[in-house]
């Protein structure tokens, strides 16, 4: 089974399967979700509480794959698009007021979703394994869609991108917002399965069957790499 034929709900079972993306060298644009240092670092486990190990252990095969599968294929991708000249644009949350009373209602809510990540702080830059470059784009947001709240939508079109290729975090949240919102306005959307990751593997399948075929298409980093390489792109 390929990207076509995968990861389809069942409003989709019986589609004709797609075409194969027109990626365009001049209006192809790589964009990275919330990959930040907060996301990917955390205490030692006998550091905590038994409660709070409890949760760690919740958490660690997200960390394991963020760790093995999607960081390594996300600077891989960043790489291949510098490579090949192709726009890398990266957007993280990242308030600006120190209290964040800028942040949108989503992030002061209690729970996980509460979200204080000044834009000068540690904690809200993006891993160093993934670091931008001067002349790349970083959008900073204080909502789940990287379209909403930032110039985002401006910068994309001023550029002449039609295409967007998403990674990041977290599937089921501020990756699948901004897909939603790329659809929106009218975008070609890819999503890259291994590039990305939700607090669980439910979550992360779940979503991608729920956005494929109308909001995107999810493809993996290999198949992407193999449609990059046909000629007259």
């Amino acid at each position: 089974m390929n990207w076509k034929t995968a990861w389809r709900s069942f409003y989709y079972a019986e589609a004709p399967e797609p075409a194969d993306p027109v990626l365009a060298r001049d209006s192809t644009a790589l964009l990275v979700i919330d990959v930040q240092n907060t996301y990917v670092e955390r205490p030692p486990r006998e550091s905590l509480s038994t409660i709070e190990q409890a949760r760690w252990d919740t958490w660690t095969p997200f960390h394991e794959r963020m760790r093995d599968t999607v960081i390594p294929n996300t600077a891989a991708l960043i790489e291949r698009f510098r490579r090949e000249g192709m726009e890398v644009l990266f957007a993280r949350i990242a308030c600006q007021k120190p209290d964040g009373r800028d942040r949108s209602l989503s992030q002061k809510k209690p729970g996980w979703n509460y979200l204080l990540l000044p834009k000068d702080e540690h904690a809200s830059q993006i891993v160093a394994e993934l670091a931008p470059r001067s002349d790349e784009i970083v959008v900073c947001k204080t909502t789940d869609s990287a379209l909403t709240g930032t110039n985002l939508r401006l910068l994309l079109s001023n550029m002449g991108i039609r295409t967007v290729v998403v990674v990041g975090i977290f599937t089921d949240q501020c990756v699948s917002s901004t897909v939603r919102s790329l659809a929106d306005e009218s975008f070609d959307v890819l999503v890259i399965e291994d590039c990305c990751a939700a607090g669980s593997s439910e979550l992360h399948e779940r979503e991608l069957e729920i956005i494929n075929m109308i909001y995107c298409h999810v493809l993996r980093r290999a198949e992407l790499e193999a449609l990059l390489t046909r000629p007259c792109q």
